[in-house]
């Protein structure tokens, strides 16, 4: 695929055209592209990928692998930020992080809907400002970044754009167990029990495996280097399955 701008690859006839261009969207990123095939399939939703026998290709592939960039920079900017905390505390965090509501935002913050090639109908049913839409696109785009420029073209849009969403996590995040003691609460259910399971591992470097049971809900498992680790991965899981942490 060549240019955007080229027949060989514009938008399908029947699909409606996005209302900024490219063009715009790199000043704004501040990035150029080497490859801008790259962009457009960061760009062009499923609906505007194959329309009247025309095929182009859309974002899945990209989003595909934006959504793992994303994983690994918030990761490792995580555990540079909170070098105290827990896994527990980073994965509460983490998660919401790179959840799509947080892309959804930050595609938002960008104008990405504007930028994105969809079919006419699913522009006028307000294609460009539904969150799951906008979510897809800001993966793809991030995607498209890696691949163009590698790691730190797309560190620097990540960088740029989740720096807010860093300061808020910055003093909200509360760890596993205080989460779920919270929540029973809420819910009129008795207190989370911590009960030990197993120690693994030489005397120098244990693995603690502890249950934790919330009495007329349910229970789960979770292992650590120390008891307290351990039980904070207990908390979390059981608050996965409550739906009070993404990934239940």
């Amino acid at each position: 695929m060549g240019d955007p701008s080229r027949p060989d690859v514009a938008a399908p006839p029947s699909a409606d055209s996005a209302t900024a261009t490219p063009e715009e969207l790199q000043r704004l990123l501040g990035h150029q592209f080497h490859d801008p095939a790259l962009l457009a399939e960061a760009l062009t939703h499923p609906s505007a990928g194959n329309v009247s026998g025309l095929h182009v290709a859309d974002f899945e592939r990209m989003e595909f692998l934006g959504d793992r960039v994303l994983g690994l920079v918030v990761a490792g900017d995580l555990a540079r930020r909170f070098p105290a905390a827990g896994a527990g505390e980073l994965a509460l965090r983490y998660n919401a992080l790179v959840r799509r509501e947080a892309c959804a935002k930050v595609a938002h913050a960008v104008g990405l809907g504007g930028f994105v090639r969809m079919a006419r109908g699913e522009r006028a049913a307000g294609g460009a400002t539904k969150p799951a839409i906008l979510a897809d696109a800001c993966e793809a785009l991030i995607g498209a970044l890696y691949v163009d420029g590698g790691l730190p073209a797309a560190l620097g849009f990540i960088q740029r754009y989740w720096g807010p969403l860093f300061e808020e996590q910055a003093g909200v995040a509360k760890d596993p167990k205080t989460m779920l003691q919270e929540w029973t609460h809420r819910r009129k259910f008795g207190p989370p029990a911590y009960r030990m399971l197993a120690t693994d591992g030489p005397p120098h470097a244990p693995t603690f495996r502890v249950e934790v049971t919330v009495p007329g809900f349910g229970s789960a498992d979770g292992h650590g280097p120390s008891k307290r680790t351990a039980e904070q991965e207990a908390a979390a899981a059981l608050l996965r399955n409550t739906a009070v942490l993404p990934g239940g």
